[in-house]
């Protein structure tokens, strides 16, 4: 495979994925709250000298799994590149544990993206301001270990410290994702609805719960 030295076109003209998978942290990248996790998580904002690691992590089997993401350099940059560079309305966070880049977590309205918003609407009720999540660990040695739950439930309170006019959040994953929607049952979503959505894995059968959190 190739790989991606440097990342530092115009981003290209694209469009997102639908959301399914992780903790939170101030704009500085210190984490927001207490450390309940087990270990202490930490984020920031991307940068194109992250994409290489966001294009390694798309490619590993778990990721690709339900990711099912072009790799190569330009779909990368098309996809990517629009947080860094302002042209894409979504906030894309790099997930740090004791330094080391661990995963990646995204933040977006659905009313900004017509057709995720038009799918999910057949399904449950989507409030203008509703906000979406999507997140990874690029590392198979971290799954198994909770990160999932807590990086969840942190960003999750980001998300209200950040965006203070969005009063919920909306998850949709692949029926087939277990430890993705466990993580969020476990970090206070609740399952509202299921259905089919169009698969981002061309191979799923498009069967997708919907879990939701309130504003507290």
């Amino acid at each position: 495979m190739e790989s991606v030295s440097t990342f530092n076109g115009p981003r290209l003209s694209g469009r997102r994925r639908r959301p399914g998978y992780y903790v939170g942290m101030t704009r500085e990248g210190r984490i927001a709250g207490e450390d309940t996790g087990p270990a202490s998580l930490a984020f920031h904002r991307t940068t194109w000298a992250d994409l290489p690691t966001i294009q390694q992590w798309l490619r590993r089997p778990h990721v690709a799994r339900y990711w099912a993401h072009q790799t190569d350099d330009a779909a990368i940059a098309r996809d990517f590149g629009g947080s860094i560079d302002g042209t894409e309305p979504c906030a894309d966070y790099m997930v740090v544990c004791a330094g080391v880049p661990i995963g990646f977590i995204q933040r977006s309205r659905i009313s900004d993206y017509p057709e995720e918003l038009r799918e999910l609407t057949e399904l449950v009720p989507v409030p203008q301001e509703c906000l979406m999540i999507d997140y990874l660990l690029g590392d198979p040695d971290w799954l198994g270990r909770g990160l999932g739950t807590e990086m969840v439930r942190a960003f999750t309170e980001l998300c209200w410290l950040e965006v203070p006019d969005a009063g919920e959040i909306i998850v949709a994953v692949s029926a087939n994702n277990v430890a993705s929607f466990s993580a969020l049952s476990s970090a206070g979503y609740t399952r509202i609805a299921s259905g089919r959505l169009t698969p981002d894995n061309p191979g799923d059968d498009g069967w997708h719960h919907v879990y939701q959190r309130l504003r507290p």
